[in-house]
C-alpha cells in the first residue's frame, strides 16, 4: 500500500495548511483574514474528521496516517494558540487556560512515546475526546470573533470553551499520566 492515500493526503494538507492559517491571523485587527483563517480552520477540522473516517471505511489506515493524525492535530492547536496569544485574542487568565492544554499536549506525547517503546497502549478516552472537541471550539470562535469583532458572542463561547477544554486537560491528563506511573520504576 501506498504511503500516499487519500487519507495521508488530508492529513498533510492540514499540516501544510498551518503556515497559511498562521498568516491569515497574522494581523491582530484584519476582520477580513480571521475570516478567511476561520474557512481555513473549518476545513482542517473537517479533513480531521474525514482523514481518519475514509481511512477506516477503505480499508486503509496506515503507520503513517497513526503517526502523522496526531502530530498535525497538535501543530495546529499549538499554533493557533500560539498566534492568539500573540494577538492578545487570549490575554490575562486566558493564557493559563491555553498554557495548560499546550503543556498537557507535549507531556501525553511524550508519555504515548515512552509507553509505545514498552509496547503499552494508551487509547483516548471519552473524555479526552470531548477535551479536543471543546478544545476546537474555543479555538475556532476566538478565531471567529476576531472576523466579527463587534459580535461579543463568539468571543465569550471561545473563552468558556477554552476553560473548559483546559479542565478537561487537567483531568485527561491525570488519567494518562496515572496509567503511565504504572509503567515507570
Amino acid at each position: 500500500m501506498g504511503m500516499l492515500t487519500l487519507p495521508n493526503l488530508l492529513t498533510l494538507s492540514r499540516i501544510l495548511a498551518v503556515p497559511i492559517l498562521v498568516a491569515l491571523l497574522w494581523w491582530p485587527h484584519w476582520p477580513l483574514g480571521y475570516g478567511i483563517g476561520f474557512a481555513v480552520y473549518c476545513l482542517m477540522g473537517i479533513t480531521d474528521y474525514f482523514d481518519g473516517y475514509v481511512a477506516r471505511a477503505q480499508g486503509t489506515v496506515s503507520r503513517l496516517g497513526i503517526f502523522l493524525d496526531p502530530i498535525a492535530d497538535k501543530i495546529m492547536v499549538a499554533a493557533v494558540i500560539l498566534i492568539l496569544v500573540h494577538n492578545r485574542d487570549i490575554t490575562g487568565a486566558a493564557v493559563v487556560a491555553a498554557l495548560v492544554i499546550l503543556l498537557r499536549e507535549i507531556a501525553v506525547s511524550g508519555l504515548r512515546e515512552f509507553l509505545a517503546d514498552l509496547r503499552v497502549s494508551m487509547p483516548v478516552s471519552q473524555l479526552a475526546k470531548w477535551k479536543t472537541t471543546l478544545q476546537l471550539l474555543a479555538l475556532g470562535s476566538l478565531i471567529l470573533a476576531g472576523a466579527l469583532p463587534w459580535w461579543p458572542l463568539p468571543e465569550l463561547v471561545g473563552l468558556i470553551a477554552l476553560w473548559g477544554a483546559a479542565v478537561l486537560t487537567l483531568v485527561t491528563g491525570w488519567d494518562y499520566l496515572r496509567v503511565g506511573l504504572k509503567h515507570m520504576d
